[in-house]
This record gives structure tokens, C-alpha cells and sequence, in this order.
């Protein structure tokens, strides 16, 4: 894991980054319904799982900007941006109806991520712990799919004083509307390092992703 201090009086979100961190300390959550037709039918026809896709071009979409990678160090209070963050899956257990976290590290090589996130998910799958270890894996991103509805929206709340500023995503499942097959998604980050411009552009970021990722035909 590496990252850099951010100097908190040069950063672009300053001023923003002092209310919001002293003043009113909240978080932000958007919900967008998006379109996975095209999507949906490259991983058919790769014969390739559409949850492991749509999960690599979430983690590539998380490490596209700065703003996604924040973290503080609440010891010596300072905001850091890491070189790199990786999303923490959820794999549920159907017969103890509980779920494990799954560590998967991102990979910008599609298929190199691909064949170490079924192999972590093989792993997790032999286990019924619940074995999340937030303090060995700091530059990790919660990413967590409904896979029971397709929902409209979606709330994921912390503590208001706490600066947690990794994003936290979920997704529920795709539902025909017309023609096109969409998809919740919801994003929520701390309010001191993003603002509705900077959630909104997940959406539009992972429309551009998955494009990419069905044109290349990997």
C-alpha cells in the first residue's frame, strides 16, 4: 500500500474539505438506474460472469481520479490519497444466509483480474466467517451487490463525525424497462472529499468502462 499526504490548504476541495470535515460532517448517496444491455450480452456471449465484469470496471472507475482514492489517517489526522485502491467483494452463503468479505486485488489487465477474483471467490466460498480486516487493507473499497431486487434506492449511513472517506458501492439486480435491461447503483462517499458532481460522475465513468469493455471483446 502507498500513498501521498495531501497538503490540506493546497487542495483543489479546500474549502469544502474543512466544512464538511468540521462543521457538517456527512456523507452524500446517490442512486442511478444504468444500462447494462450491451453488457449483459458481451458477457454471454465471452461466456464470462457479468458480476466479475461489472466489478473490474467498478475497481478501473474507482482509480481513474484522485477524488476516489482519498483516505485519512485519523493518528495524525492527515488526508492522503493512495496509489491505488481494491474492492472488497461480498460472497453470500445460501445455506447460513450470511456473507464473506473477499479481498480482490485490482488489476488494470481485464483477465488477469478476472482469474484472480474466481479464484478469491472460490476461497471465500469454502469459508462461513466473517472475516473483514479493515486494518491490514486501508485502500479498499466496499462493493457490495443486492442480488435479491432491483431497487430505487438505497442509503448507506455512517456516524457523522466519521471521516471515513472510501467509497462505498452497491448494486442490486438488473430489471427489462422497454428494451434496455437497467440496473441499480449506488454510490456514497464522505462529503468532505466528494460532492454530487463527483458521485454522478461514477455513473457516467462506469458507462464509458463497460463501453470500452464490450468493444474490445475481451
Amino acid at each position: 500500500m502507498n500513498y501521498r499526504i495531501i497538503d490540506k490548504n493546497k487542495y483543489y476541495r479546500s474549502g469544502v474539505f474543512r466544512h464538511f470535515s468540521e462543521d457538517c460532517k456527512c456523507s452524500v448517496s446517490m442512486t442511478s438506474r444504468i444500462d447494462v444491455t450491451a453488457f449483459q450480452a458481451f458477457s454471454k456471449r465471452t461466456n464470462t460472469k457479468f458480476y466479475i465484469n461489472f466489478l473490474y470496471v467498478l475497481a478501473k472507475v474507482m482509480n481513474s481520479r484522485d477524488d476516489y482514492k482519498m483516505g485519512y489517517l485519523w493518528h495524525t489526522n492527515e488526508l492522503i490519497c493512495f496509489d491505488k485502491v481494491n474492492p472488497t467483494q461480498y460472497i453470500f452463503h445460501d445455506d447460513t444466509e450470511t456473507c464473506s468479505p473477499v479481498y480482490t486485488e485490482f488489476f488494470e489487465d481485464y483477465r488477469q483480474f478476472y482469474e484472480a477474483c474466481v479464484k478469491d471467490i472460490e476461497r471465500a466460498k469454502q469459508t462461513r466467517e466473517y472475516t473483514l480486516d479493515m486494518a491490514n487493507h486501508p485502500n479498499w473499497f466496499d462493493a457490495s451487490y443486492i442480488s435479491w431486487c432491483s431497487y430505487d434506492s438505497l442509503n448507506v449511513e455512517l456516524p457523522d463525525g466519521h471521516l471515513y472517506f472510501q467509497p462505498v458501492i452497491n448494486w442490486g439486480k438488473y430489471r427489462k424497462e422497454f428494451d434496455k435491461l437497467m440496473m441499480p447503483v449506488s454510490v456514497r462517499m464522505n462529503h468532505a472529499v466528494a460532492d454530487g458532481y463527483l458521485i454522478a460522475k461514477v455513473f457516467s465513468l462506469l458507462e464509458k468502462e463497460m463501453e470500452s469493455l464490450v468493444k474490445k471483446g475481451c
